[in-house]
């Protein structure tokens, strides 16, 4: 099998990101909620900020970008006619002219609808309204979302919003007709899914331990989506325990990743009040072989019930005000491309400090990462900071913006 993940944190072999592109110019103040932006991300400074975190990844591991995967398998016949079969039959003609990288580019752009002479007077022309026959892709950079890896099964999500249903065409498409991600079956696939009442997306799904997986039941993962799931899980892989947070329905917190990620063997970051007092979330157990499903006191309980006690290091640090300005900046959004190695945005200076105090980890810039002459060794903790203060405009983090695709296991 090409794809093998069966932890957050095991050292990192090969992740796949997007740098985001023109697909971000789409986004206008009209139409941003649309597409699911909160404000309007500027496409030069975002790619430089991406392509800075693409360069500290790639010090630790293969980084393969989406468009390439896209191209290699649009280059392929069979490839080429089930992305195209699925498309609309405008877009189909106009790819027949198309070199692979340009219609990989085509899926991800968009493909504007042209008004032809004949309607040249049209309500669509006096309006100056736009079409596509193809939408672009903004959100695609939040690579998470669309797709991951548990075991050596793939899941593609089935999106909450039809303005990123395209997304799971493309993971689906790579998922099964790229030689690098071949694998043992798809745990899930969103392609098929179109029912109202189900959706899952792969911010929501945390492998935590080989058997044991963490999901969010929010506003973009149902309770149908991650049942289905489950069972397949249950049938199909070593997973024997599902814990399932019940996230409040908040735009600070569309996923599981915006309130949890976890950093080592033994320890999580969180934002305080979702886990701990009085406005702490609900976690329902489901384990293998029971039809019973277990409501558990808080999620620290419920981890030390499976064997696996985490402890937390608090996002924002200690002061109520600093967490909620900070959870917004996805500082509980970090990515670990090790045990205890972590990449995360600098601009959250109240977590870093808890990081360093509490955790014990060192912080470093990226500049002083990339002129380092070594990685950090095994037995170091570090979090690795880039800069993301337009990145972070779209709502989401370094673990959004990973798909990783191959880890070495972890020696618990």
């Amino acid at each position: 099998m090409s794809v093998r993940v069966n932890s957050e944190i095991g050292p990192l072999q090969r992740v796949i990101c997007h740098r985001p592109g023109p697909e971000l110019s789409v986004v206008t103040p009209r139409n941003a909620s649309d597409y699911l932006f909160d404000d309007l991300l500027d496409e030069e400074a975002s790619r430089a900020e991406h392509q800075r975190f693409q360069a500290v990844l790639e010090r630790f591991c293969d980084v393969r970008e989406v468009l390439d995967l896209l191209s290699d398998v649009l280059a392929t016949p069979e490839g080429r006619d089930f992305v195209l079969a699925r498309a609309d039959e405008g877009l189909s003609a106009r790819a027949q002219g198309l070199k692979a990288a340009e219609l990989a580019r085509l899926f991800v752009e968009g493909q504007r609808v042209e008004v032809s002479p004949v309607r040249g007077r049209s309500l669509v022309k006096i309006l100056n309204a736009t079409g596509y026959l193809l939408p672009p892709l903004p959100n695609l950079f939040f690579t998470r979302d669309a797709a991951c890896v548990l075991g050596e099964h793939a899941l593609v999500s089935a999106m909450a919003h039809a303005v990123r249903w395209t997304e799971e065409l493309i993971m689906r498409a790579l998922f099964v007709y790229h030689p690098l991600l071949q694998n043992a079956g798809f745990a899930y696939d969103g392609t098929v899914e179109r029912r109202v009442n189900t959706s899952i997306e792969g911010g929501d799904v945390h492998i935590l331990r080989e058997d044991l997986l963490l999901v969010g039941l929010s506003e973009r993962t149902s309770a149908h989506g991650i049942a289905a799931l489950s069972e397949t899980l249950f049938e199909t892989t070593p997973i024997t325990d599902v814990l399932v947070v019940l996230m409040p329905l908040q735009r600070s917190a569309i996923h599981l990743d915006m309130i949890f990620t976890m950093l080592d063997r033994e320890l999580c970051c969180v934002y305080p009040p979702h886990f701990s007092g009085p406005t702490r979330l609900p976690v329902m157990h489901m384990t293998k072989g029971h039809d019973e499903v277990v409501e558990r006191p808080d999620l620290f309980t419920a981890l030390k019930q499976v064997s696996l006690p985490l402890e937390p290091i608090f996002c924002g640090g200690a002061r109520r005000t600093q967490q909620e300005r900070e959870q917004w900046g996805s500082a509980c959004n970090m990515f670990a491309v090790a045990p205890g190695q972590v990449l995360a945005y600098d601009r959250n200076d109240q977590t870093l400090d808890a990081l360093s105090r509490d955790g014990g980890f060192s912080i470093i810039s990226d500049e002083d990462f990339l002129a380092a002459e070594r990685l950090p060794s095994a037995d170091e903790r570090v979090v690795i900071t880039f800069r993301g203060s337009e990145l972070v405009r779209g709502g989401g983090g370094p673990r959004c913006m990973t798909l990783p695709i191959e880890r070495h296991d972890v020696t618990w």
